[in-house]
């Protein structure tokens, strides 16, 4: 009897500390929220340090050049464009969300696609951390169409860039081995390579805007490098290391980083501006 009752203690003892409430701060899901928190914080404040050493290396004259250079011939341009990448994004987000969607799950129609798209660049463009905008999309529409979609499109961006980046004859040889990609991967690599080749545009022309003195062919594989930076989640709001690497990527090439870092600025306000249709598509849901 005597053993009996010690074991009786024991259950009573571990079913009392199983269904004991938990202690504040051991909350799982509280130290899973506390991790993103911090995260946030860390790839902002990255951000931050960069546009703050560059503030500090070059001064403000190149922040203030690269507003001044904005003209509005730019803006159209930037705004044109952008319509045009936008709408490659979301055919290619419609077609992707179609092939991997959940039984029960419907394909994101195209005008849905759109209007989110936008409505996505616009946070991502003025929300720290740079890719709220598809968290957003992503609650409304489901994950894995979101998910697969950009790291199909990010997969395309890097092969175009990679070949721009490659050395003289070496560049040819690798735009024709992007171009055979393209052809046997369908819709959804063309409108990926498209929206690509839309982005770099728009950075030549804030080049232009700012009045770089570069030929096109040393722009473009510039131009590469920054959208590389740019696609780095290390921003505010999508400024820091974009503008970081173009400072370096311009002096790399014969010019200076204050050069880069004026056509940097210059080209975030035009990303930003032309994001600016998803007011307009804000509140719709798809």
């Amino acid at each position: 009897m005597s053993m009996q009752t010690q074991m009786v203690t024991r259950a009573q003892r571990r079913w009392s500390s199983l269904s004991r409430p938990p202690q504040r701060g051991a909350d799982p899901a509280g130290i899973s929220t506390s991790s993103k928190s911090g995260g946030r914080v860390l790839r902002i404040a990255a951000g931050a340090a960069v546009l703050g050493f560059l503030a500090w290396r070059l001064g403000a004259g190149p922040f203030v050049e690269g507003l001044r250079a904005t003209s509005a011939w730019a803006v159209l341009v930037a705004l044109a464009v952008t319509a045009g990448t936008t709408w490659c994004c979301a055919l290619r987000w419609s077609l992707v969300s179609g092939r991997f969607a959940r039984r029960g799950e419907a394909r994101v129609p195209l005008r849905a696609a759109y209007a989110a798209y936008y409505r996505s660049q616009l946070i991502n463009a003025t929300v720290p951390g740079g890719v709220v905008g598809d968290v957003d999309r992503a609650v409304r529409h489901g994950w894995r169409g979101v998910v697969w979609e950009r790291v199909l499109g990010q997969v395309v961006q890097a092969a175009l860039v990679g070949a721009l980046l490659l050395p003289g004859p070496w560049r040819w040889a690798g735009l024709a081995a992007v171009a055979l990609l393209v052809v046997a991967g369908g819709a959804v690599v063309l409108l990926s390579a498209v929206a690509s080749a839309g982005h770099l545009v728009v950075f030549l022309v804030a080049a232009a805007s700012v009045g770089v003195d570069l030929t096109p062919l040393q722009l473009v594989p510039i131009g590469a490098l920054v959208l590389l930076g740019a696609a780095v989640p290390l921003n505010v709001a999508g400024w820091g290391p974009r503008e970081g690497v173009a400072a370096w990527a311009f002096s790399a090439f014969g010019s200076t980083a204050a050069v880069g870092l004026t056509v940097a600025v210059t080209f975030g306000v035009l990303a930003l501006v032309a994001t600016l249709p998803g007011l307009l598509v804000g509140g719709r849901r798809g």
